[in-house]
């Protein structure tokens, strides 16, 4: 192994110790409690040594927010069930996504709502997000020629379920009737 892929390996060890921090913080503080300051007293390293990975604090939040997407990725291709009938696969997509933003309030929180510069949509739209997108298309489909509309919306019902939940703002009861409705939406046309 030569000096310059050990440093890569390194460097890269490094960037995860520094999101893993994050996240650890967020998880039992919130993301309030996430400063650069903070993360290098955490991880024992000087402050110039997390600016020598990420910019600023945004940076680390959007590294934290790539591995949610992949993680969601999985989460959500492992919830898909090919050989179900449609409305099978959509639910249980739906209630794998609601139970991955239950699991992880503080990263789901930093995939969609922390200030990052993370692009959805657009031609240099990181792998990661577009794994995530691509695992919900293969269960929602699409239909004729709508760019993704369907998957976008099944996406954004899905979110906004997940946060209207997190924030305690509809009744937890009816998440059941909440999922059944708008999986029967898409079937159904």
């Amino acid at each position: 192994m030569g000096v310059a892929e050990r440093k890569s390996r390194e460097r890269a060890e490094r960037e995860r110790c520094i999101t893993a921090a994050a996240r650890a913080i967020a998880e039992s503080q919130g993301w309030s409690a996430v400063t650069i300051r903070r993360l290098a007293e955490e991880i024992e390293y000087s402050q110039p040594v997390l600016y020598s990975h990420f910019e600023n604090r945004d940076a680390i939040v959007a590294a934290v927010a790539i591995e949610g997407f992949q993680e969601l990725a999985s989460v959500l291709r492992k919830a898909a069930r090919p050989k179900a009938d449609r409305r099978t696969a959509l639910r249980s997509l739906a209630t794998a996504y609601l139970g991955f933003t239950r699991q992880h309030p503080a990263l789901y929180e930093a995939m969609f709502t922390m200030p990052t510069s993370l692009r959805f949509a657009a031609a240099d739209t990181e792998t990661a997000l577009r794994s995530a997108f691509a695992a919900l298309a293969a269960c929602v489909g699409q239909s004729g020629n709508d760019d993704g509309i369907a998957v976008e919306t099944f996406w954004a019902a899905l979110h906004g379920l997940a946060e209207l939940e997190r924030s305690g703002r509809i009744r937890p009861g009816a998440r059941n009737e909440r999922l059944a409705f708008v999986v029967d939406r898409f079937v159904t046309g």
